[in-house]
């Protein structure tokens, strides 16, 4: 194949110095016999998404190694400095269970250091809530944690946070962009000044492990949590570094912990995907928690900031939660102890983003409290908590299966979190109930919400492309009628517009701008279509809802409930 000049004088530019020799042959071992690799290494430079940066390790502009990562480290480095003049820059570092993640780990802290910034790396891999709850702790002024999430395993990342332990956000993470972009390779410093590096570890997990009992205990009996039988996995991930220890330090014994998937290991040997969100990763756990007889099961993925949930139906069969609903429980529940203890004074908020669930307004007007609802990340919950500092945070999470409790860590949460879960279980059980049950009534109390998620990968230029001009089509050409309901209202984020297809009337969006689309039907349905900032994937959110007046007839109203989302799905050619 032919391969544009453009890409090729990038690939010529790897294949001298200051890149090493390894680097320089792999790239000339990929001109001889990969062209098509070549092409996809170097067609671009990787971005900064929802999520920060993450790709494929390898050599070239558009993959995860040492150079990239050293480019964006250095670039940072400047910007630090420059925002902070006369002031000694810290930095806090984390990494997970990834392949290649402490070296590149310490690629990252040697670049800070040699810039003369003072580096905090963690000793060994930990949950990348607790480099969040350790940039507010420290004072630093940013951190950075070497992840790739639930990515297959050829994938790893780059996740800056700032000041507030919050992820970067606009318009500040253009700038650091624009500062790396400026940069040349021959321009970052790899010489490491040992002793701006100082190593942390247990005294952060032992002030982490207490901010999370702080936050997510409440009251539970110690009979209760004696009695709630848990099946816990790691997904060979980080989350084994803390929440066993949080979990004992909380009074929860009856935990048993999935041998085969406890020990970190960044080949994820018995998932296909180390995903949560996925139900086959799961599948271990199940098993072992219907031999135990276990109450509930908790899996988080690698870096620990996503947990999936299982529980016991009302035939005591383990039935996997998606985000929303668990999302929906910890919230209903986290407001619940708020009114009991006399908290709730009317300043307080919950958030959400704009593809998950419309349920969570529904419990904020019902405890008087705001719902705030952002873009996909929560970084922008993150920024919600920065930006509104007389109102206070309970608590809140998004569809994709994370959760944030308080404000102390300001990312989502799979450790706090599953301490959260424990105690909402316990206390379901003891009065003869459970976290299945208890979902059913919140159906029936605030309305009945169904949601469904089709992820479509298309991958390489030509699936970017595809995925492109997918968008563009609903964009130019937007639907008027689905399943027989006229589209009432059609928001696009990227245009930052929303116009009333009944009226023509258009109102401004006031959030900032993506690459989203929202259908909102005239009987509440709500479609969102978005490509995802860190895979290549796009993304169709579908949320239906119905009434629901007695528990007893959830499965016949769920029927008709997925039969609606199975009709939207077929006319939108979407199977």
């Amino acid at each position: 194949m032919e391969i544009e000049k453009s890409i090729l004088d990038k690939v010529n530019i790897w294949l001298t110095s200051p890149f090493d020799a390894e680097t320089q042959e792999a790239v000339k071992e990929m001109m001889a016999s990969s062209p098509k690799d070549l092409e996809e290494s170097f067609y671009k430079n990787l971005e900064f998404g929802t999520g920060g940066m993450r790709g494929v390790m390898g050599p070239g502009t558009n993959r995860i190694n040492k150079y990239t990562l050293g480019k964006a480290t250095q670039g940072l480095s400047d910007y630090i400095k420059k925002s902070f003049p006369g002031e000694q820059a810290k930095v806090a570092i984390a990494y997970d269970c990834r392949n290649n993640s402490n070296t590149l780990a310490k690629v990252v802290a040697d670049v800070f250091s040699a810039n003369g910034i003072k580096v905090y790396l963690f000793e060994d891999m930990r949950p990348t809530p607790e480099l969040s709850f350790a940039v507010k702790k420290l004072k630093c002024h940013a951190g950075v944690v070497l992840t790739a999430s639930h990515n297959p395993p050829e994938y790893n990342g780059y996740k800056v946070y700032w000041q507030d332990g919050g992820q970067l956000v606009p318009p500040q993470d253009a700038e650091i962009i624009k500062v790396i972009e400026e940069l040349e390779y021959s321009q970052v410093n790899f010489n490491a000044n040992e002793s701006l590096i100082e190593y942390i570890g247990s005294d952060m997990d032992r002030a982490f492990i207490q901010n999370s009992l702080l936050t997510a205990t409440f009251n539970t009996s110690p009979e209760a949590k004696s009695n709630l039988k848990i099946v816990y996995t790691p997904l060979h991930g980080t989350s084994v570094k803390l929440i066993p220890d949080l979990l004992e330090d909380a009074g929860y014994n009856n935990v048993s912990i999935v041998a085969e998937q406890a020990k970190p290991d960044g080949n994820f040997p018995t998932v296909k995907s180390p995903n949560p969100e996925e139900p086959e990763a799961l599948t271990m756990a199940i098993e072992l928690a219907d031999h135990t007889d276990a109450d509930v099961v908790i899996g988080t993925d690698p870096d620990s900031d996503r947990l999936g949930v299982a529980v016991r139906n009302g035939n005591g069969i383990m039935t996997l939660l998606n985000g929303n609903q668990t999302m929906v429980l910890m919230t209903h529940f986290l407001l619940e102890q708020w009114k009991k203890q006399g908290k709730l004074k009317g300043d307080e908020f919950i958030g959400s983003t704009i593809v998950s669930t419309p349920m969570m307004m529904e419990l904020a007007t019902a405890y008087n409290v705001e719902c705030k609802v952002g873009l996909t990340g929560f970084k922008w919950i993150a920024k919600m908590i920065k930006d509104f500092p007389e109102q206070q945070f309970i608590g809140g999470g998004e569809e994709s299966f994370g959760y944030m409790v308080g404000d102390a860590v300001r990312d989502k949460d799979a450790v706090t979190s599953t301490l959260l879960l424990c105690e909402m279980a316990a206390q379901a059980k003891e009065k003869a109930s459970s976290l299945y049950q208890e979902l059913l009534k919140l159906y029936v109390e605030y309305g009945f919400y169904k949601e469904y998620l089709i992820s479509i990968t298309k991958k390489g230029i030509e699936g970017a492309q595809q995925i492109k001009q997918m968008m563009a089509g609903l964009r130019e050409k937007p639907l008027k009628e689905i399943n027989g309901q006229r589209v009432v209202m059609v928001e696009d984020y990227q245009a930052s517009k929303a116009k009333n297809l009944f009226t023509d009337e258009e109102e401004e969006l006031y959030l900032p701008k993506s690459n989203v689309l929202i259908y909102y039907l005239e009987d509440g349905t709500k479609i969102c279509a978005r490509p995802s900032g860190t895979e290549p994937k796009i993304k169709f959110y579908f949320s239906v809802n119905d009434t629901l007046d007695d528990v007893k007839n959830f499965k016949q109203v769920e029927a008709r409930l997925d039969e609606k989302i199975k009709n939207i799905v077929k006319e939108m050619n979407l199977n």
